[in-house]
């Protein structure tokens, strides 16, 4: 039997009531956690979970710790701890330089500037109450090596499954759990599905972080043509780009089949927490949630 993963879920504007009914689903359905990315307001989704689930473990992938003050995110996540009775996860990142900029926000140097935070979290929730576990956004070595020296977990999004024995290795001997994000599309037109993934994972490989990322994974071709795609303005090529062994190893995508088969070698890469991020090729994200239940049922 597949082992079932956690899915990634966001409050959309015009919809936030059904997407409450939606969390209720997945865990009426044993799917093994809910994520809420940034947008949509994710810590704010994540206090209406704490209300409206009751066994399902749940959190933030990522909480973007630039955006409020750590003492201010210290008395809203002790708050959602306590109302959840422990479920929670609080997941935060620094995002990413040119998606701060757009908001006005200076990135610092990220490894630095998550030490201060979480140093200044467990200060600022003193007054407030038991912080959640913390979980920290990690990609490459450094951020890996912290999240097992400060947090109690790591979570990688759009991570290479090939690459992650080794990404695993750097958080040594500390018993820590490890999530990935992977987006994920279920259709018998294997090749429509790419493309949806390929749309997907557009904006991350335009992202300086994710090139040296995938670089070191083993996709140097890939990235060396984007690179240049890039610096000639050809953004139309970006998609063509993204090989399928590269997609493969980073994506789930196909048929039913195929998909559960992915989530059953991504737990046997060692991630314990799959967070499929679904799309579709016929809707919106409430029609992926359709199809990623009738695959899990």
């Amino acid at each position: 039997m597949t082992r079932m993963p956690a899915i990634s879920l966001a409050a959309m504007a015009g919809r936030r009531h059904a997407t409450l009914n939606a969390a209720q689903e997945i865990e009426r359905r044993g799917f093994s956690g809910i994520y809420c990315p940034s947008f949509g307001d994710g810590v704010g989704l994540c206090e209406a979970l704490a209300l409206c689930t009751k066994e399902i473990i749940f959190g933030t992938a990522i909480a973007n710790i630039y955006l409020r003050h750590p003492s201010d995110y210290a008395q809203t996540v002790t708050l959602i701890h306590e109302l959840s009775r422990g479920r929670f996860r609080f997941g935060i990142g620094v995002s990413h330089v040119v998606m701060n900029a757009r908001l006005g926000v200076k990135t610092g140097k990220p490894t630095a500037d998550i030490r201060s935070f979480v140093d200044d979290l467990r200060k600022g929730a003193q007054r407030w109450g038991d912080l959640p576990p913390i979980v920290l956004a990690t990609l490459r070595r450094k951020m890996v090596q912290l999240a097992a020296e400060i947090a109690d977990g790591a979570v990688w999004a759009n991570a290479a499954r090939s690459h992650m024995q080794t990404s695993l290795s750097y958080l040594g001997d500390a018993a820590r759990s490890a999530g990935n994000m992977i987006p994920t599309c279920i259709s018998e037109d294997r090749a429509a599905a790419a493309a949806v993934n390929r749309k997907t994972l557009t904006m991350y490989v335009m992202l300086p972080h994710y090139q040296k990322y995938w670089i070191e994974a083993g996709y140097e071709d890939e990235m060396r043509a984007i690179q240049g795609a890039v610096a000639a303005k050809e953004y139309d090529k970006i998609p063509s780009l993204m090989s399928e062994r590269w997609l493969a190893d980073c994506t789930l995508f196909g048929s039913v089949a195929e998909v559960r088969d992915g989530v059953e070698a991504w737990y046997d890469a060692g991630v314990s927490t799959p967070i499929l991020v679904p799309s579709s090729t016929s809707g919106g994200q409430m029609q992926a949630l359709q199809e990623l239940f009738a695959a899990f049922q």
